[in-house]
């Protein structure tokens, strides 16, 4: 009796050793980090990537998680990049991913519409994207308003603000590569283009009538009268045509066109290719001015007291 005793005692305190083993050595930390993503980057030795794990609670030993690699791995051992971790996982299942290079990244889905600002696509990549820099973005970004291609991409979770610029801008020079003949012989550059892309963008919606437009903002310009168009004020302060007051059109920025002669300094958005030809082709008409009813029905008119007739029929 004894010895069956001493027996069970023994299975029970090394049960118990085991269970403590695998809690202080292999399992998930309590506070593992769900949903993060761990980068790896070339180079780096298993001490330090054991280190880091370690400080960023993934595992709870790097003697367990070293081990489990060079059982696993060999010579080989972690490959290089970023690790989605989507649940928790023990020391034995963070090796493995590593060793296998298992990412459990799959890419993420965003459409940017035409039109859309530069500001506005840096909330969307912080809203779909893992720790998006979302201030660095907006720094390399802005300068590029107009020539980020509005389209439908796919990137990884952890893709860094340089990686959807390249995409972004690299779409913009492929897309409109075929135009640059036209824009030449059109009379003005690439960068006025792009700017009156993304006024039509805004003010318009059809292709036909997009020509129209642009032949009307064209006219405006040359024969010095300003574009006024509601469509900067998107830009200036996020409010649409129905909400625009007399004060609104008195605000002091370089892009109130109403105040100013011209094009605004830059494009107020990223037009699509659509927006972009009319820009390039506009269509002549008699008319001076247009306007837009609740339903988007466009009324073109010749003089200005047609327009305000429109006006008082149609909004």
């Amino acid at each position: 009796m004894i010895l069956k005793f001493d027996w069970k005692i023994k299975i029970g305190m090394a049960l118990s050793a085991l269970l403590v083993l695998y809690f202080f050595i292999v399992s998930a930390p309590i506070k593992f980090p769900v949903g993060k993503i761990q980068t790896i980057t070339e180079g780096t030795g298993l001490h330090k990537i054991s280190l880091d794990l370690k400080e960023n609670k993934i595992i709870r030993s790097r003697f367990s998680f070293e081990l489990f690699v060079i059982m696993m791995g060999g010579r080989r051992g972690v490959l290089a990049g970023s690790y989605f971790f989507e649940k928790k996982l023990n020391a034995l299942e963070v090796a493995w991913r590593l060793v296998r290079w298992q990412h459990n990244l799959a890419p993420v889905k965003i459409t940017f519409p035409e039109g859309i600002s530069t500001r506005d696509m840096a909330m969307l990549f912080t809203k779909e994207l893992k720790d998006f820099n979302q201030e660095k973005f907006l720094k390399l970004a802005l300068p590029k308003e107009g020539y980020l291609f509005p389209d439908t991409y796919y990137f990884f979770l952890d893709s860094k603000p340089e990686d959807v610029i390249g995409a972004l801008h690299g779409n913009f020079e492929f897309k409109t590569k075929d135009l640059a003949e036209a824009i030449k012989k059109s009379g003005h550059t690439l960068d006025e283009i792009v700017t009156m892309a993304s006024i039509i963008e805004r003010e318009s919606f059809d292709s036909d009538e997009r020509q129209i437009v642009s032949g009307i903002l064209w006219k405006r310009i040359k024969i010095g009268m300003p574009l006024q168009v509601d469509a900067s004020f998107l830009y200036i302060n996020g409010k649409a045509s129905l909400e625009l007051t007399r004060d609104d059109l008195k605000i002091d920025s370089a892009y109130n066109t109403y105040r100013n002669k011209g094009l605004p300094p830059g494009p107020i958005g990223n037009p699509g290719l659509d927006a972009i030809i009319a820009a390039i082709f506009p269509k002549e008409s008699p008319y001076l001015y247009y306007l837009h009813d609740k339903n988007g029905k466009v009324y073109f008119s010749k003089t200005f007291q047609e327009h305000v007739s429109n006006k008082k029929k149609y909004l």
